[in-house]
Parts: C-alpha cells; structure tokens; sequence
C-alpha cells in the first residue's frame, strides 16, 4: 500500500467516525414500519422508557454485514435465560432490525416480508421491522453516508441517540454497546 493510499484510507476512516459522532446527542428521527405480521412500530415513540438498539439498511449489499449482527445481538439481548446462576443479569433493551424499501424498491417489501417470514427464525420475527417511503429525511439527521453498510444506533429511554456505528458486527463494537446499557 502506498503512503497516498494509506493517507486515504486514514481520512476516509475518520470522516466516517466524525459523521457517526455528530449523530451521537440527537434525537432520532420519527421512523414508522411494519413487522411482518403489519403490525405497525413508531420509533422511537414506541420504544420510550427502554434503551433500543437499532440496525438500519439500505441497499442489498449491506445484507451481508446487517445479517453478521443477528446471531451475537438475539443471543445477548433477546434470548431467554436458562434460570442459570447470571440468568438475572439479563438486559432490558428494544431490540429491532430494519430493512429499509425506498424509491423503486418500495414495491419489494411484501415480497421481504414472505420471506423473512418463511427464511428467518420465528424468535427473530417480531424484532424485524420493515420500512417503506423516503430515505432522504433518513440520510440527512443519521448520516447515512454509505450506501453499502447497515447503520446501528443505540437511543436511550427518551429516544435520543448515545451511539452510533457502522458494518460488521464486532465484539469492540459489542461491547461498547454494552457499556452503555449496563
């Protein structure tokens, strides 16, 4: 890699974590969707008095990355304790994933839905919301700069964001998540 690449990738790098940190202290934007069963979820109203983290998508490429959160978040978060020893330990946290269908692609949501429905675990459903209309409120207050990566955000009791990130699932990124809801 050359100096100049490397220069690039560094600036590029940074203006990601500084777009991401602007969002940090706002609050999150009115954002109504569906789960599967079109029942209808109003975030972050329908989320107050509990922390709620949020994983947001935009385009099919971000899929890979949205779907590498699944398993670690259900099995932090969602899934039921054993009754073991840490069982009490448990986190009391609104959990949801949202595909979001926007211009042309609008029209495929009923068809996400199905198969969803028929592809994802049934424990998984109801923490799967799907939304459908504009995107450009959306990229303009949580700086959706990229297109290619799903935007996970962490919004305290009263709906503000406290975190922001972007990608892969990580543990870095899990545990900062979890420093703030312990």
């Amino acid at each position: 890699m050359t100096l100049k690449n490397l220069l690039c990738a560094v600036l590029f790098l940074a203006f990601i974590k500084t777009s991401q940190a602007q969002v940090v202290g706002k609050q999150f934007p009115d954002l109504e969707a569906e789960t599967v069963t079109d029942s209808i979820v109003v975030l972050p109203e329908g989320t107050k008095g509990k922390f709620t983290l949020l994983g947001l998508a935009y385009s099919k490429k971000s899929e890979k990355d949205l779907n590498t959160w699944f398993s670690p978040v259900y099995n932090k978060f969602l899934r039921e304790g054993g009754g073991g020893l840490f069982s009490s330990f448990g986190y009391d946290v609104n959990v949801y994933f949202v595909p979001m269908f926007t211009g042309i692609n609008a029209a495929a949501t009923g068809t996400a839905k199905n198969k969803a429905a028929k592809n994802i675990d049934p424990k998984l459903l109801p923490n799967i919301l799907f939304y459908k209309g504009k995107l450009k409120p959306y990229k303009d207050a949580l700086a959706f700069d990229k297109k290619d990566v799903p935007y996970f955000f962490v919004l305290d009791k009263d709906g503000k964001v406290i975190y922001a990130t972007t990608g892969a699932y990580s543990d870095k990124k899990m545990s900062e998540i979890e420093a703030l809801l312990e």
